[in-house]
Parts: C-alpha cells; sequence; structure tokens
C-alpha cells in the first residue's frame, strides 16, 4: 500500500491519488508519521461494502438457524435498545 503525507497532499492536491490508485487498491494518509487514513476509489469501497454486507447476511442467516434471534415487536424492540444505552 503506497504511502502518502499529509504535506504530499497539501502541496500536490487531490490529483496525486490518480496517480497512486492506479497501480494499488489503496493509500496511506500519514499524519506525523503515523498512519491516519486510507483512500480508495470508489469501486473499490463499493467491493469492499458489498463484502461487508454479504458477511452480515452470512452471520444474520446462521443465527437465524440457529435461532439466535428475538421476536418482538417494534414498541418492545426500540424499548430493548434504549435499555441498552
Amino acid at each position: 500500500m503506497s504511502k502518502l503525507t499529509a504535506n504530499d497532499l497539501k502541496t500536490k492536491g487531490v490529483s496525486v491519488f490518480d496517480e497512486i490508485l492506479k497501480d494499488e487498491h489503496e493509500a496511506t494518509i500519514t499524519v506525523r508519521g503515523n498512519n491516519k487514513y486510507v483512500v480508495m476509489d470508489m469501486e473499490r469501497y463499493n467491493y469492499l461494502r458489498v463484502c461487508e454486507l454479504e458477511s452480515a447476511y452470512k452471520e444474520t442467516m446462521e443465527a437465524h438457524a440457529k435461532g439466535d434471534y428475538i421476536e418482538e415487536s417494534v414498541a418492545d424492540h426500540i424499548k430493548r435498545l434504549d435499555e441498552d444505552l
């Protein structure tokens, strides 16, 4: 993964992302020598979101198959959520 300093970004602008992201999926932006942010193009971001949603769906289906869920009204659900805060 390429690294880019915050100062590079400040001096070169966002056009530097096109150059970095043509060869790699992500770039790390460092601030004062520490990794702070990750930048990626929208295609990669959307791919990762789909992976995340597929994983959540799989976990939900596994929990449902095990009977690990609660059936309740919307009002009861909201009340339970408020109690957990």
